[in-house]
């Protein structure tokens, strides 16, 4: 959705208005959506590709929970979903879908946060993972981890604390009269560098089978992630769904320039501060909950905003498409090498390194990102 129709009033001669009509004004490749006395305009090409994204997301779930070590049919699969009697319940139910919920979960959060982080700094290079949030989630996840100064079950939120203050960082040091697109990145990609190191010194100076622990969670691994790990995120994603609602409608006033905001009456910095933090709690939770799978947050929105030809990022393929990342990457982690089990966040970066070197040459050399 991009907006919604208004009406306009009709004066008389005295100034009353006597009666309203609605707009007439339909941009090219939207459709009216209808509910109740509300009108909202529906983008075609990003319904439909939405809706193939869904169905791919779909097949890909029921591929993922078909592979392994035994084959479970996707007949047998389904029977699981539905809740109805199976002799693999305990291969797919018990084993499998945890993890799998984890991924769908994960990669749903980190695909919002990167759009709404694309969208406040205007550029197709940033990202959670390139400006430090899940670097700063990751510091101080290691650190509870490594020291013990948090519970387990605390350190989804401890990771929230982490990429707030990485953010706020950022931001401090980017902030010049302004919010400029090329210094913000810069100035994330130089603190993603300096947590980085303090990540290793903590692990460095906490306990040893603690900080081995640490190290596999920093690869950004599915293993062993359970329903403990999925519900914290759940609950954080369905308490966001208003604030996304919104986030889906400011998108366009974040795009206006410093001056254009002026002219309007847009309270622009607000808006971009509450996009980022919003951004910052989905992909810093989502670091909790599966480790800091990397470039997924700069690779989805870019993949749904190139499918749907849109101005804006569109959060909710930018959801779908992250969560397709994610799940595609796990498979391949888990098959690729079999018995050998590779961490999910080593396929998305073979996929997202390439991809962000790329985007730095073509944006050197003048082009566009978008």
């Amino acid at each position: 959705m991009s907006g919604r129709i208004g009406e306009t009033s009709l004066p008389d001669e005295g100034g009353r208005e006597i009666r309203s009509m609605p707009m007439a004004v339909r941009p090219p490749g939207h459709a009216v959506l209808r509910l109740g006395r509300g009108s909202f305009l529906l983008h075609r090409r990003a319904f439909v590709v939405a809706v193939a994204l869904a169905v791919l997301l779909a097949a890909v779930v029921v591929a993922s929970l078909c592979a392994g070590e035994s084959f479970v049919s996707p007949v047998q699969v389904c029977r699981v979903l539905l809740g109805r009697p199976s002799p693999d319940e305990l291969v797919v139910g018990t084993l499998r879908l945890p993890r799998l919920v984890v991924g769908l979960l994960a990669g749903t959060a980190f695909g919002v946060a990167g759009a709404l982080i694309q969208t406040v700094a205007r550029n197709p290079l940033a990202s959670p993972d390139v400006i430090g949030v899940t670097h700063g989630a990751g510091a101080a996840t290691v650190a509870a981890m490594s020291f013990g100064v948090a519970s387990y079950d605390a350190l989804p939120y401890v990771s929230v604390g982490g990429g707030l203050a990485a953010t706020s960082l950022v931001y401090v040091f980017a902030w010049r009269r302004g919010l400029n697109a090329s210094r913000f990145v810069l100035v994330g990609i130089g603190i993603s560098i300096a947590l980085g190191s303090l990540t290793q010194l903590f692990l460095t100076k906490g306990d040893y089978l603690v900080a081995q622990q640490a190290k596999v969670w920093l690869t950004g691994s599915l293993n062993g992630r359970g329903y403990d790990h999925a519900a914290p995120l759940a609950l954080v994603l369905l308490v966001a769904v208003p604030a996304a609602l919104w986030a889906a409608r400011a998108q366009r006033s974040a795009l206006f320039d410093d001056d254009t905001a002026t002219a309007l009456g847009v309270p622009l910095d607000r808006i971009r501060l509450g996009l980022a933090v919003l951004g910052v709690v989905l992909a810093s939770m989502a670091t909790g909950a599966a480790g800091p799978i990397d470039f997924v947050a700069l690779l989805a929105p870019q993949i749904a905003r190139r499918l749907t030809r849109t101005v804006q990022i569109p959060l909710l393929s930018s959801a779908l498409a992250g969560a397709l990342v994610v799940v595609v990457a796990d498979l391949l982690a888990r098959r690729l090498f079999a018995p050998i089990e590779l961490p999910v966040g080593v396929l998305t970066a073979v996929v997202g390194a390439p991809y962000l070197m790329w985007l730095i040459v073509r944006t050197r050399s003048g082009g566009t990102s978008s």
